[in-house]
């Protein structure tokens, strides 16, 4: 007798509730428009400031790990097409306590860009005539006067613009990141064909400046917006309730956002090295010193506004005012898009039921999570106190959004162990390699940014514990979950071990309460006593370590057909 075969689970894909009404292109140019902003406007200055022209081999390097990151992405995404997906895979694969913490961190990543980006916006602003009181470049590098109420503005306008809906949302990202994506493009060949000079390259200290050549190019990494840069493609992913058809188009949205945007970034930084003025490389001075202003005009003009300053410099009067227009355009689109993300996390985190259940309040004819969009537009403006410029809050923006990738290649393998029946959109080639691989990769990025940064993401984790200890306890969220202590041994050891890795590195020395009486000496870490090389060998042992005690307790079968009934129902819950 014939065996029939068993028919894939179906998918819900009205379990969010929202209006999907975001189709392919939609997708494909929110991640697009997220990754395109304010980091070509101010990554390759301050990666080049760091590295000098070796900051090329920094965005290669980048792009490798964070292509392999957007992979994992691509088959999770179609695997599970609910909102605010970066931060709901961990909890599908390890339990509600896993859940929590990636969720936290996916959130905090996706609420800090907006005001990053409005950051951008008002610097590259303080450039017109009259309004260079806006911003003090280094060595205050801070907003202040009117340049804090246009960043307020700006955030409340994008507030706005999400409260009106999605789709109006989507048509408007379509028309500004086709501009955002054409200028970059544009300024490349105009500086490779016309302006550049092919021995910088080897000015201003040399291919790599002051011999530190590895070192230098791994803190250009994070520290110097190249991460930060990248970020974006899993923009696609956190809609994935919204999308028309998320089996489809959420894994190539994913995929082809990440190699434009690795493309050009890549190239725009050779445009950069090759059209800067050669007087900025002369006389002894180096590419450590192009973005600190001292006594030059010009050095101050290109702290404030780099590609504004270059292509006015070198006597293209047209790019540059069409450069200082899209200083404006492209942070804005960037952070309306981030600004819709963190409140579909929000929403999320909410769903998961770990934060109170207000969170999922929509409005009646958009379907918008208004509750969700008006905190994170609170939260973006508390961004704006301590982190009063770009350059200040990269770092942060960057170990916070790694982290969060860092829990996508630990979920993928867990749930292709757990739950191999369910039906994937996208399958990922030699996943058992890359996705450890993937996770190597992530945490060298967090130990990259240093321990000074990673304090300040422990800080931000135990404020995420709180708060949803206080939702707990108060009863807020009626679907609280159950905490999965087993899926989620392997997760303090792993901030920890990180931690203290970190503490013992060479890598951003000082820290969040490095400087605070007694804490002063006990606390300054990142002072190079695990050498460089042997500390990348340790970060990679260790990871996999966490890796395999992340598969060995990862959640039995039938704990995650229970967490996942909402997107695959069972013929049990669906008679419910």
């Amino acid at each position: 007798m014939a065996e029939v075969a068993t028919p894939p689970p179906s998918v819900n894909l009205e379990a969010d509730g929202l209006v999907r009404g975001v189709g392919f292109l939609g997708l494909l140019w929110t991640s697009e428009g997220s990754i395109i902003g304010s980091g070509w406007l101010f990554g390759a200055l301050t990666a080049a400031s760091i590295a000098g022209p070796s900051a090329i081999l920094a965005w290669i390097a980048a792009s490798i790990i964070v292509i392999g990151l957007a992979l994992v992405h691509a088959e999770l995404g179609g695997l599970f097409p609910v909102t605010g997906g970066t931060g709901r895979f961990p909890h599908y694969a390890f339990g509600s306590f896993a859940g929590g913490t990636f969720g936290w961190m996916a959130y905090l990543q996706a609420a800090s860009v907006a005001p990053i980006e409005v950051l951008a916006t008002v610097q590259y602003m303080s450039s017109y005539s009259g309004l260079g009181s806006w911003y003090q470049p280094p060595p205050n590098n801070t907003l202040h006067s009117w340049g804090f109420a246009a960043a307020i503005g700006l955030l409340i306008l994008f507030t706005a613009i999400n409260l009106y809906g999605i789709r109006w949302l989507a048509r408007i990202n379509n028309y500004v990141t086709t501009w955002k994506v054409i200028i970059p493009v544009l300024t490349i060949i105009i500086f490779l064909l016309f302006k550049f000079h092919s021995h910088n390259f080897s000015a201003g200290g040399g291919f790599f400046v002051k011999g530190a050549a590895v070192k230098d190019i791994l803190i250009a990494i994070p520290g110097g917006g190249i991460v930060f840069s990248l970020l974006g493609f899993e923009q696609a992913v956190q809609l994935g309730g919204e999308a028309a058809n998320p089996k489809r188009d959420i894994g190539r949205a994913v995929i082809y956002s990440i190699f434009i945007g690795a493309t050009i970034y890549t190239l725009v930084q050779v445009a950069f090295i090759g059209a800067i003025s050669p007087k900025l490389l002369t006389n002894g001075q180096t590419w450590t010193e192009i973005a600190t202003p001292g006594s030059s005009p010009l050095k101050a003009a290109l702290a404030s506004a780099p590609f504004y300053s270059v292509a006015k410099v070198a006597g293209l009067a047209w790019l540059a005012f069409i450069l200082r227009l899209d200083a404006v355009i492209s942070p804005s689109g960037t952070g309306l898009v981030y600004g819709t993300s963190a409140s579909r996390i929000l929403f999320g985190l909410s769903k998961n039921g770990y934060i109170p259940q207000v969170f999922e309040s929509t409005t009646r004819r958009t379907r918008v999570p208004a509750v969700a969009v008006i905190f994170s537009m609170i939260i973006g403006l508390g961004f704006l106190l301590p982190f009063p410029a770009w350059s200040t809050l990269v770092g942060v923006v960057t170990a916070a959004s790694v982290l969060m990738y860092a829990g996508a290649p630990l979920s993928l393998a867990a749930l292709r162990l757990s739950k191999p029946e369910l039906p994937r959109a996208y399958h990922l080639p030699a996943a058992n390699v890359l996705a450890p691989v993937s996770f190597i990769g992530a945490n060298w990025i967090v130990y990259w940014s240093g321990w000074g940064v990673y304090t300040t993401l422990i800080v931000a984790i135990v404020i995420g514990y709180v708060l949803m200890l206080l939702s707990g306890v108060f009863k807020l969220n009626p679907n609280q979950p159950k905490i999965d202590w087993q899926g989620a041994y392997w997760i303090l050891p792993y901030i920890i071990g990180m931690g203290v890795i970190s503490y013992f590195g060479g890598f951003g020395s000082g820290g969040i309460i490095a400087g605070v009486g007694s804490f002063k000496t006990v606390f300054v870490g990142g002072n190079g006593d695990l050498p460089l090389y042997w500390d990348l060998l340790v970060v990679a042992v260790f990871s996999l370590m966490i890796f395999y005690a992340a598969m060995y307790f990862r959640l039995p079968s039938e704990r995650v057909d229970k967490y996942v009934e909402e997107v695959y129902p069972t013929p049990e819950s669906v008679g419910h």
